[in-house]
């Protein structure tokens, strides 16, 4: 569990990259060893922005690869900035924002050999899913249960999402889930 402290640094972390990239045009980094101990744990994370309910931006990894505030920090920076379905943040727009944040947990492997065992197993607004045929790959957070809550069409789009026909199913398919403690807040202008 994150606590409230952690949470509140994390979004302060967000608030101060997507800044940092308004005004030098390049995500914050940090000394590490000048974080919070809970913030130079390895974590992953993914930064999802809105503007008015509206997605802006959303930038994340599946695997901790760096301290949890610079995965963070770089994620916020890149949701604002380098998100190819959306143009660089705007200055009249940073105003606007809410930031959410999720922390991921590892994932696990779901065993399954079809698509019907695979529904079975997902439970709807908990699980994050991945999933994986070859070079094809793509994941959900978990939030997107809320505008896919059929299990079928949230399999189905994300196949889609991944390059795959919705209806595909294959042998070779790896499926993961994972879970996110998520939190998030309107930036502080």
């Amino acid at each position: 569990m994150i606590d409230e402290r952690t949470r509140k640094q994390l979004l302060d972390i967000s608030d101060m990259s997507i800044r940092h990239g308004l005004e030098k045009g390049a995500p914050l980094k940090f000394n590490i060893n000048d974080l919070p101990a809970p913030l130079r744990e390895p974590g992953a994370s993914f930064v999802t922005l809105k503007i008015h309910g509206q997605l802006r931006g959303c930038i994340g990894a599946l695997q901790a690869t760096q301290a949890l505030g610079q995965d963070v920090a770089d994620h916020a920076w890149a949701a604002a900035f380098q998100d190819p379905r959306f143009a660089p943040l705007r200055e009249d727009e940073y105003p606007l924002l809410d930031i959410h944040i999720s922390v991921l947990e590892p994932a696990e492997t779901i065993d399954c050999h079809s698509e019907d065992e695979l529904l079975a197993q997902l439970r709807p607004g908990e699980d994050g899913l991945i999933l994986e045929d070859g070079p094809r790959r793509a994941t959900f957070l978990p939030s997107v249960w809320e505008s896919l809550p059929d299990k079928r069409d949230f399999v189905q789009q994300l196949k889609l999402k991944a390059g795959m026909p919705a209806n595909y199913w294959s042998p070779s398919m790896r499926c993961m889930r994972y879970s996110v403690e998520e939190f998030g807040g309107h930036v502080a202008a």
